[in-house]
């Protein structure tokens, strides 16, 4: 007996995946590295149901030792701070008892409700100016069909969200683009100093027409680094309209490059690059989401700057490709800076 237990041991132990043996006493006889790490170390020797505290696991185990057939579940366990999700599977073993092994699927129910979240998203978005484009030309085919007055007002709401749909499509499209590339580091030279200042220039006026000044700080010399041109001009630019669409008429939008120690994935240091608005501010609660697809922190104003929710995931996925980082800092009532840290070398 001593040898049979020995040998399944020696087999869970070689299996990479979380693995025990309920034995015919109802307690948890062998349990590999794996099991014992989701556990804890104190499970062998004890009654299951102690250490298995899902109902469902715990009649799967019941049925499969009455002589029951082989029992396939999905359920929740929480290790450590996060919930993990596995797929379990229960069988029988000879001599009795049963084997239960845990496959962690908890990857694959996130990417699951991301894109069924990303799907609700999407048909919301798309949903209020299709419906909008539909009402106006019903009422443009029916009672205002002879009024030139309301036709020009119509025609002028259809124009700006059928072009609100075409900048969803766009940053959808963009968001596809950036996320397929997402693995390959870029191959190409830029100098940042250059393409900043190419960037400011071409928005400066935006700036002007809102009442913002545009300054670049720290651009004087180039600053080469491997980089995609394209993709950083996206970031860039992104980043600066939004703070001169943010902040306060008569304000500054100031753009500063600096250095960064060395950290890991820059071995080299790193360059920074910092666009601070002196608008509004964000509050703190907002802040560890303003990446995510679709987040607004003000929905309404964000529509009305013409804003898709999307702009900053797609600069957070442009930033990862370039193996750096985003920064986000803001107070309430002293504006915003966003600081995009990249590898040199």
């Amino acid at each position: 007996m001593a040898r049979i237990v020995a040998e399944r041991e020696a087999f869970m132990q070689a299996v990479p995946l979380p693995m025990l043996h309920v034995g015919p006493d109802m307690r948890i006889g062998v349990a590999n590295a794996r099991a014992l790490a989701l556990l804890g170390p104190q499970a062998v020797g004890r009654h299951f149901g102690l250490s298995l505290r899902q109902p469902a696991l715990v009649a799967a185990i019941e049925t499969v030792m009455q002589g029951g057939e082989k029992q396939n579940l999905r359920c929740n366990l929480s290790p450590g701070a996060h919930e993990v999700v596995y797929d379990v599977t229960v069988g029988p073993t000879p001599g009795g008892g049963a084997l239960c092994s845990f496959f962690d699927v908890t990857e694959q129910e996130l990417i699951s409700q991301l894109r069924r979240d990303f799907v609700a998203n999407v048909s919301h978005e798309l949903r209020t100016p299709l419906t909008a484009l539909l009402g106006f030309i019903e009422t443009l085919q029916g009672p205002a069909k002879n009024d030139e007055v309301a036709r020009e007002r119509f025609l002028g709401i259809m124009a700006r969200e059928a072009e609100r749909m075409r900048r969803l499509v766009r940053d959808l499209l963009s968001l596809s683009r950036v996320e397929s590339q997402e693995r390959m580091r870029p191959e190409g030279l830029v100098d940042l100093s250059g393409l900043l200042a190419s960037v400011l220039t071409t928005l400066r006026p935006m700036a002007e027409q809102a009442g913002v000044a545009l300054e670049l700080t720290g651009g004087e010399v180039p600053v080469k680094l491997r980089a995609d041109a394209d993709q950083l001009t996206q970031v860039f630019h992104n980043l600066v309209e939004n703070a001169v669409k943010y902040g306060t008429p008569g304000k500054l939008v100031t753009v500063s490059i600096g250095r960064e120690a060395p950290f890991p994935g820059a071995p080299s240091g790193a360059v920074s690059v910092a666009v601070r608005d002196r608008g509004e501010g964000i509050e703190a609660q907002h802040l560890p989401r303003l990446t995510e697809r679709f987040y607004r922190v003000d929905t309404h104003r964000s529509r009305e700057k013409g804003g898709t929710g999307l702009g900053l995931a797609i600069v957070k996925h442009i930033i990862n490709r370039h193996r750096g980082r985003l920064r986000i800092e803001s107070e309430k009532g002293q504006g915003s800076t966003f600081t995009v840290v990249l590898p040199l070398g």
